[in-house]
């Protein structure tokens, strides 16, 4: 007994409607639908074409129920092949007329399997040019949306799960894939098919035809509660997909930490409990659709009987012809079959739409550093830096500025580093630079022009950036380097390689450059990954050098290398490093200390000692 409520209590549980918290990420206010027919503009001939071969296809189905009904009153029971002798009489030409009906019976079956080849090529032709038209709807959709991810700005990026990305970019996609493939021309057909069976239905024998839609407004009904119920339904389910993926993406990165501190129970429990939270979701929607179609298929039967009840009354009292009711009892079955693949694609549609509604409001977010139309662009970047009174945040919330009334002026060629603490703002100073970020006051010149007002294209192409958290792709070492960049050739990568000592341990690998890259360089120490990062940035020739803590996780002997290849590099370049050790900054020309978000000393390595201020008490604590 307690087996029985502990199992009831279950599927209350299920059936419950699923947590609708997680849908607070769907802003869109458009209609989907219309939207994501317009991608469908550049395909319209296709589409139209696959509507008549679906149109022919549809005729030539209901013509098959047509061909046998016809073929059983002329040639099988006789009912309409009796002979009318001289004397006024009629009676069956038995053999004459047993040959007739033989051949009547073969043109019938050539007429039927005519039918059939028909239905099989226009069927065959548009399945694939949908199919066609769909995947290149979809491959041009998901570059958009990859395309607009990459010109998102790095704030979306720092509050955005890189899951949610991917599920955009993949599950959400694919939903919308089978609008263009399949719904659309299986709604065109089954309505087509619907209305064409009520047509000629009618036209065989109204009152039976009446009856066989007795049920009809019950179904309509049904397939309306169904439509409200299922898009929520569908919605939660995308969610729940969704939060998942990002689940997976974050705690995979981060296996290793979970290793390292024993946490795997944890991390499965929390899992566990998102599974739980997919699993609902989707038992809910099984459910919606499982108590509907089973609905459509019983009122089908109970259809079916009030025809061959009344049809079989009407054919012995020889109203109706038996081909007539053979027609109809054909009819009815396939006149609810449409209506229960329409429920079919109720289903697909209402994910599409949730997944389109999310795809959608991803397009529309508007990146926060808008892009310039008219740039100016200049004939040669030289690397001159001005910081004129800028202040900073990242939230926008004015109490929260992270620089504070910053202004310097980098001639080209100086090197010059930052210092303080954690949180000062030297990373911020770096990030701005290549505007990957806008201020809220002041202004950030190179080459004395307003970098808002500069391409960010060429501002970025000018400047290199090696940071602390170095990120090597799955490919090869050559790739890695080159980035895609087929203008920088096999010698320059070899060059900047041996430039900064990276050469060394690249050439004593089995293929060299051509040597496998992992996922994240994973195979690869640390100081390996920092001088391939070194390599890549020098592989374009930078104006302006940045180091973020660009030596922070290398051994002794690596950070020595380095030291040699950044003096040599430095010549000619405007170089800005970030730097916690403070022996690797000495020889800059010069040197800033933040604190707090503002300037507080500026100099020398020794005019900065002899000030006897924040840079002296770094230098001693490190020196301890």
């Amino acid at each position: 007994m307690s087996s029985q409520k502990s199992l009831k209590a279950r599927l209350r549980a299920l059936l419950r409607p699923a947590d609708e918290g997680d849908t607070t990420d769907i802003h869109y206010e458009g209609n989907a639908i219309l939207r994501i027919l317009r991608y469908m503009k550049p395909h319209l001939g296709t589409f139209f074409v696959c509507l008549a071969l679906v149109l022919i296809a549809t005729g030539l189905e209901i013509w098959r129920p047509i061909i046998i009904g016809d073929a059983i009153d002329e040639f099988i029971t006789g009912q309409t092949s009796q002979v009318v002798l001289s004397d006024g009489r009629t009676e069956w030409a038995a053999g004459e007329m047993a040959d007739a009906r033989f051949q009547g019976v073969l043109i019938a079956s050539a007429k039927y399997l005519l039918a059939l080849l028909g239905l099989f090529l226009c069927n065959r032709f548009q399945f694939l040019m949908m199919q066609k038209m769909g995947q290149d709807i979809i491959y041009d959709l998901r570059n958009e949306v990859f395309t607009h991810i990459e010109s998102l700005t790095m704030r979306f990026f720092d509050t955005t799960p890189v899951g949610k990305l991917v599920t955009r970019v993949t599950n959400d996609v694919e939903s919308i894939n089978e609008v263009f493939t399949d719904i659309l021309i299986k709604l065109f057909r089954n309505v087509v098919k619907i209305a064409g069976l009520i047509v000629i239905m009618l036209s065989l024998n109204t009152r039976l035809a009446l009856y066989s839609f007795v049920l009809l407004p019950i179904v309509l009904v049904l397939t309306v509660i169904f439509r409200l119920i299922s898009r929520k339904t569908y919605r939660i389910v995308r969610t729940r997909l969704t939060a998942i993926n990002t689940y997976l993406s974050e705690h995979l990165s981060g296996m290793k930490i979970i290793q390292v501190f024993g946490c795997e129970k944890q991390k499965l429990n929390e899992f566990s409990e998102k599974n739980d939270d997919l699993y609902k979701a989707g038992f809910r929607e099984m459910m919606v659709f499982a108590l509907f179609r089973p609905g459509l298929y019983l009122l089908s039967v109970c259809a079916l009987a009030i025809v061959m009840g009344f049809g079989g009354r009407t054919a012995l009292a020889g109203v109706i012809t038996i081909g007539t009711l053979y027609k109809f009892l054909q009819y009815i079955g396939s006149f609810f079959e449409p209506i229960q693949e329409l429920a079919e694609q109720f289903s697909t549609l209402q994910s599409a739409i949730a997944s389109s509604e999310k795809i959608f409001t991803l397009l529309d977010t508007k990146p926060l550093i808008p892009k310039n139309e008219h740039p100016v662009v200049l004939p040669e970047i030289k690397g001159r830096i001005e910081f004129d009174h800028v202040w900073f945040t990242y939230t926008g919330d004015e109490k929260d500025w992270v620089l504070k009334d910053v202004s310097f002026v980098i001639e080209p060629g100086q090197s010059v580093a930052f210092v303080g603490a954690t949180g000062a703002g030297k990373s911020s100073i770096l990030n701005l630079i290549g505007r990957y970020y806008d201020i809220q006051k002041g202004t950030i010149r190179v080459d004395g022009v307003d970098i808002r007002e500069l391409s960010r294209e060429q501002l970025r192409r000018a400047i290199g950036q090696v940071q602390q958290d170095v990120f090597l792709f799955t490919g090869d070492i050559r790739g890695n380097i080159r980035l895609l960049d087929e203008s920088i050739t096999d010698e320059e990568i070899e060059n900047a390689a041996r430039e900064v000592n990276a050469a060394r341990f690249i050439e004593r690998l089995p293929n060299g450059y051509s040597e496998r890259v992992t996922e994240r360089g994973a195979t690869y120490s640390a100081g390996q990954r920092q001088l391939l990062s070194f390599a890549r940035t020098l592989a374009y020739q930078p104006k302006i050098l940045i180091l973020d803590e660009a030596t922070s996780n290398i051994d002794t002997e690596t950070e020595q290398w380095i030291k040699e290849a950044v003096h040599h590099l430095m010549q000619g370049r405007t170089a800005i490093m970030v730097a916690h050790r403070l022996s690797t900054i000495q020889d800059c020309d010069r040197i800033m200390v933040m604190h707090h978000g503002r300037i507080r000393e500026s100099g020398t390595h020794q005019e900065l000692l002899q000030m006897n201020g924040i840079y002296k008490r770094l230098y001693e604590l490190q020196l301890e």
